[in-house]
């Protein structure tokens, strides 16, 4: 990977201050009031939503392998591991890089689709990243991953919240594919440079997570706007 990338960005001034506010009027408040723990939290949610923002715009014009540090970085960094029953009150919930980094928390699936959106949103091209199920090994248990291609026939790259370490595929032996998909299809794990005749939009809770993704992009252009 290519040592020279673009510094991380950090919350400004204001927004740390702001944590700092939230935190002493939370000691101030004694036992017994959530109100300052709820301003806390919120605040933390912002700052993390002010670093992505701010990475996002400043990482546009770095080159695709120091975007890739920088995400799958910043996204495990920020992202604590949670389960979607404690988290959204439901089994099976896939949740956008806004909903995740607003909560501070996402199981596996909400990591990868974090660092898809987000390198998407950086320039990279959505045909070189898939969203790929595979089979953890040493915990006998399904997992998401996203894999970065760098041509069609490339050995993909594997970016992962386990793992936390960018690494080719073939070094994942604790990984089995199982399938992969993204906008432009899905792929099996016999034949990854072959389409499934299947659609993705077979894939309820993708095409999901993709429209209401989509939904907040344009809310936050037009905020900007």
């Amino acid at each position: 990977m290519t040592q020279n990338r673009p510094p991380k960005p950090h919350a400004p001034a204001s927004r740390c201050l702001r944590i700092l506010l939230a935190t002493l009027l939370c000691v101030a408040a004694g036992p017994g009031r959530a109100e300052p723990l709820f301003a806390l939290d919120s605040a933390i949610g912002e700052a993390r939503l002010t670093s992505w923002h701010n990475l996002i715009a400043q990482g546009r014009d770095a080159d695709e392998d120091d975007k890739l540090e920088v995400v799958n970085d910043f996204i495990n960094n920020a992202v604590a591991f949670g389960d979607d029953r404690d988290i959204w009150g439901m089994d099976e919930y896939w949740a956008t890089p806004l909903q995740t980094l607003t909560r501070g928390r996402g199981d596996c699936e909400d990591f990868a689709i974090g660092k898809y959106f987000t390198l998407v949103e950086m320039g990279v091209p959505s045909e070189k990243l898939r969203l790929t199920f595979v089979k953890a090994l040493r915990r006998n248990q399904a997992h998401m991953v996203l894999a970065y291609y760098p041509t069609p026939t490339a050995q993909p790259l594997i970016l992962d919240n386990l793992d936390r370490r960018i690494r080719p595929a073939a070094e994942r032996k604790d990984l089995l594919p199982v399938y992969a998909f993204n906008n432009h299809g899905i792929f099996l794990a016999k034949s990854p440079q072959q389409k499934s005749a299947q659609s993705p939009q077979l894939l309820s809770r993708w095409s999901d997570v993709s429209a209401r993704t989509l939904a907040e992009q344009a809310r936050r252009l037009d905020d900007r706007g």
